[in-house]
């Protein structure tokens, strides 16, 4: 397991309730660093995890609020950083797929306008927004920013055609933010392959199967290990405008 001394540090995670997010939490959070795990508001699963890890002894915060909608992402920022009293590191994690079951590219009825909204306004303008709001107290703080891309932004095949191309936006948008932001803040993207995590409980077994056997580590990665990779790019001090793919061999 890696680690790194967070002590006296302070991070915000979005779409901390489970999987990804939650990984990240925990181990931010036995680094030694003050936490706020964002969750939407009416999903019981945030809370529970704060008691949880707060009764476990670390220094965890709800900050509920939903980062696909203008306003509500940003005032969600502004009462974490009040609360934790500065912030060091953002994590863009929160993300959706908008489908239960990859949707096979030549089946373009299924891209509608609506289904390209609740992707985009997730996955791509709600990490600026995150970004944009954090932005002065990770320049005081000279922190980092995280964000969770995808190999599907690298070329693979994910989800679908929008999942793709918001994840190739994150991508692009976070060496942009890294040129924005320098020299106090750091920008990185982690682009995790397929993870075994509550999005790909639904997907058939057989395309999970046929995805494994073409990656070198011959497993399907797991949250702890986007985590890891989410930890070494926070505190790596010299590394910003990147995207590391973290897909056990799969895309090498």
């Amino acid at each position: 397991m890696i680690t790194a001394d967070l002590t006296g540090k302070a991070a915000l995670v979005t779409g901390g309730a489970s999987g990804i997010g939650l990984a990240i939490v925990e181990l931010f959070a036995r680094c030694g660093a003050a936490v706020a795990l964002n969750h939407l508001a009416d999903d019981p699963r945030g809370p529970a995890e704060v008691a949880r890890l707060v009764a476990a002894g670390h220094r965890v915060i709800a900050a509920p609020g939903d980062v696909s909608k203008a306003g509500e992402a940003e005032a969600m920022v502004e009462r974490a950083v009040a609360a934790l009293g500065r912030l060091d590191i953002l994590v863009n994690n929160a993300g959706t797929p908008a489908t239960s079951a990859p949707i096979d590219f030549k089946d373009l009825a299924q891209m509608t306008e609506a289904f390209w909204s609740a992707i985009i306004e997730t996955n791509l303008l709600g990490p600026f927004r995150c970004a944009h709001a954090a932005a002065p107290a990770l320049k005081a703080a000279k922190g980092a920013i995280v964000s969770t891309a995808s190999v599907a932004g690298l070329g693979a095949v994910g989800s679908s055609i929008a999942y793709g191309a918001s994840k190739a936006a994150l991508i692009n948008m976070t060496r942009n933010l890294a040129r924005a932001l320098a020299p106090e803040v750091r920008v990185n993207a982690v682009a995790p392959g397929l993870v075994d995590s509550p999005w790909t409980k639904a997907w058939p077994e057989e395309k999970k199967r046929g995805i494994v056997e073409k990656t070198l580590m011959a497993r399907m990665c797991t949250p702890a290990d986007i985590a890891e990779a989410m930890l070494f790019l926070a505190t790596a001090a010299m590394v910003t405008g990147q995207t590391l793919a973290v897909d056990g061999g799969m895309s090498w």
